[in-house]
């Protein structure tokens, strides 16, 4: 067995994310559906490490970064959004809120109703619904073990972790080719499906050079970590009341409070762009780690039934996205950039769905709305909608009686 360090795991992600650029750039088929550069080299890596593991030999990474990147991501979204722009998008916001809320409604249909046809736990069918997809591992991790615990279904958390990595997955390699069948085949407003010239617009344009000094650098990076150090004081004091929050919603709500406090009484202006790339490198490094580091014999565990449970899920996401998302959201351009957005969250997780739309942005154009609505569904509303939609379901009566 090899066991890579701090460093050697952060070298191997910086490889990767150069691997998923070189792969994006080369390969016709990965740019045409604009799989994330990220989502390519990680799967890779992760492909060539599943073969390694079948030969005798296991490569083990330091995942102690991962977390912290993860939580910086989503203080550069925090530090991203203002009040103005936060009202502006208060009524879209609420459109694609409902929409997300339907899809966790269908997903736990689907799951139980496939589980219950094909003669398993009706429990197990809501493990492979929003519990894992939309909850990601975070969710399965706690629901599985509530599973175990009261309901006595045996592997739960097991279940739930393997399910949640093939969320993590698809949600990654269909949102693109979500997105480029909505641009090209339906001729939405906005878009001609050619190029659009690229504008240097924070998270829409990633790759787009910007001017930075050392100084400014520094003073972003500062805001960063006090969003880090207060969200995590702010999740410790809600910690086990009925306001608990994961952590990085409550980052991201430090960071909100800091951008929008500091503009309002004159203190500073944050600096979008510096905000923009250490935004960028944190989702990177985050999405290659994840992904490099993915366990894939662990899907290779799944139950045959369970797999035809997760590859409905994954159809009925794709379908979803195409014909309600899009749809609802108005079946433009924006609406096209969202639906893959939703792709990416609504099996996988906040960072999937960013690097989705990213991955259409950078070919398009910019999609502003896009990038303000899906973070804020994503990290404030998801977890507390699917809660109480998971708590409806189990409330059935035979729920009751397992």
């Amino acid at each position: 067995m090899i066991q890579l360090d701090f460093y050697g795991t952060l070298v191997a992600a910086s490889l990767v994310l150069l691997l998923g650029r070189g792969l994006v750039t080369r390969v016709g088929f990965l740019r045409a559906y604009n799989i994330p550069e990220p989502v390519a080299g990680g799967l890779l890596v992760a492909l060539v490490l599943l073969i390694l593991r079948l030969l005798d030999m296991e490569v083990r990474f330091d995942t102690s970064l991962q977390t912290p990147l993860m939580l910086a991501f989503f203080a550069t979204i925090g530090l991203s959004a203002d009040f103005a722009s936060l009202k502006k998008g208060g009524r879209v916001v609420g459109i694609f809120l409902l929409a997300v809320t339907g899809l966790l409604v269908v997903q736990n249909a689907m799951g139980i109703g496939l589980a219950t046809a094909l003669g398993l736990d009706p429990l197990m069918g809501l493990l492979t619904g929003s519990v894992t997809l939309a909850g990601g591992h975070g969710t399965g991790a706690a629901w599985g073990a509530t599973f175990s615990e009261k309901y006595g279904l045996a592997s739960a958390s097991e279940l739930a972790m393997a399910s949640a990595t093939f969320g993590l997955v698809l949600g990654g390699l269909i949102g693109g080719p979500v997105a480029r069948l909505l641009i090209k085949r339906t001729q939405v407003p906005g878009c001609n499906g050619q190029e659009k010239p690229r504008m240097p617009k924070g998270f829409e344009q990633p790759n787009k050079e910007r001017s930075i000094t050392p100084f400014s650098f520094i003073e972003t990076l500062a805001l960063i970590a006090v969003s880090l150090l207060a969200g995590n004081l702010l999740n410790g004091m809600l910690r086990e009341t009925a306001f608990e929050l994961p952590t990085f919603v409550c980052v991201l709500f430090v960071g909100v409070i800091l951008r929008n406090g500091l503009s309002a009484f004159g203190l500073y202006q944050v600096f979008e762009r510096e905000v923009s790339v250490l935004g960028n490198v944190s989702l990177s490094l985050f999405l290659a780690i994840a992904l490099m580091s993915l366990k894939l014999w662990d899907l290779a565990a799944l139950a045959l039934p369970i797999f035809i449970i997760l590859a409905a899920q994954t159809l009925v996401m794709a379908l979803f996205a195409i014909f309600v998302t899009f749809r609802i959201m108005g079946s433009n351009y924006d609406a096209a950039v969202l639906a893959a957005g939703h792709c990416g969250f609504g099996l996988g997780a906040t960072p999937t769905a960013i690097a989705n739309m990213q991955a259409v942005t950078q070919r398009y154009g910019p999609s502003q709305i896009a990038f303000l609505v899906v973070p804020m569904v994503g990290a404030f509303f998801i977890d507390i909608v699917n809660v109480i939609v998971i708590k409806l379901y189990l409330a059935l009566p035979f729920f009751g009686a397992a």
